[in-house]
């Protein structure tokens, strides 16, 4: 298969290029990044010799049909994705989420493309105090990044509806691992316990997000890709669930730092108290996490402190 992975230089893309390189080797990877802050090369590195790195934006619609037109299917992962940056500027996730999105349909469209599989978020759903959410359930999303995943995955389906195309969706929990943005929760606080640096909380800590790791994300990507049913909606999680309270401690206790590193600082507006998310129809496709947690976060640590 002939793949365009967009925004394949970021923390979930590049891990994802890596993955389907070892899986894979016969198909023909593309990546298309912008290159943002959150976009790194080097994450790529040691893969370059393997795959077609283009560097644009998927807003360019002339570029995008140039690549789209020589492989065989998308799989967005381009996104601006930070919560408190969409706070501050939502603009710019507007843009990139939602009409980067539907640039991308229409080449995908335009050239009949095998598959479209949009990467999205648990965030779309809001936050549920008991339960899980289930794909069919309402979306109600609390902050403008969530809320410009929620309007890209509607206009996904509309191009499964409208124009028949074979389109999936994959919303994950939160995920972690090798190659993360230091902006992110789980690097940000790694780095600050490393460096002796305050751990700075949300509120009062008891935020809860199930956690995944990146390999076993891609490792589901992948399956979707391949055996999922089109016009379908794919949750992926782990059933981690750790308020970020938990997460913080277990990472100084790791690095042999005391708890007094931690800060609890005001909290950010529309702050989702806990996601989670019902995985009986992807498991039901033959996936399941195959990484520990623990041991997962460990090797995590440590490749932060290399």
């Amino acid at each position: 298969m002939r793949i365009l992975v967009t925004g394949g230089a970021g923390f979930i893309g590049s891990n994802f290029v890596h993955y389907m390189l070892q899986m894979h080797p016969r198909d023909q990877i593309a990546v298309l990044d912008r290159l943002t802050y959150a976009g790194n090369l080097d994450n790529l590195k040691t893969a370059m010799r393997k795959i077609k790195f283009i560097k644009g934006d998927i807003c360019n619609r002339k570029l995008v049909e140039r690549v789209a037109k020589e492989v065989d299917a998308i799989i967005n992962f381009a996104a601006e994705s930070h919560v408190d940056r969409s706070i501050a500027e939502p603009e710019p996730f507007l843009t990139t989420n939602v009409l980067g999105t539907q640039v991308l349909l229409e080449a995908a469209r335009r050239f009949d493309h095998e598959k479209f599989v949009q990467i999205s978020t648990d965030e779309v759903y809001g936050s549920v105090a008991k339960g899980s959410f289930r794909e069919d359930d309402v979306l109600r999303p609390s902050s403008p990044y969530a809320a410009s995943k929620a309007a890209a995955d509607m206009l996904v389906h509309s191009y499964f509806v409208t124009y028949s195309l074979p389109v999936l969706i994959t919303r994950s929990t939160n995920n972690f691992g090798l190659y993360q943005h230091p902006e992110k929760l789980m690097p940000k606080l790694i780095i600050n316990a490393i460096s002796g640096k305050p751990l700075p909380i949300y509120g009062d800590g008891k935020n809860v997000r199930d956690w995944l790791y990146v390999i076993d994300n891609c490792e589901a990507i992948d399956l979707v890709l391949r055996k999922g049913k089109g016009g379908e909606v794919y949750n992926v999680g782990a059933g981690n669930e750790k308020t970020n309270l938990e997460i913080a401690n277990f990472i100084l206790k790791e690095l042999g730092k005391p708890k007094s590193l931690i800060k609890f600082v005001e909290n950010r507006p529309g702050h989702d108290l806990r996601y989670s998310l019902n995985c009986e129809k992807i498991k039901a496709l033959g996936w399941m996490p195959k990484h520990n947690f623990e041991e997962a976060l460990r090797e995590t640590i440590n490749w932060y402190k290399k």
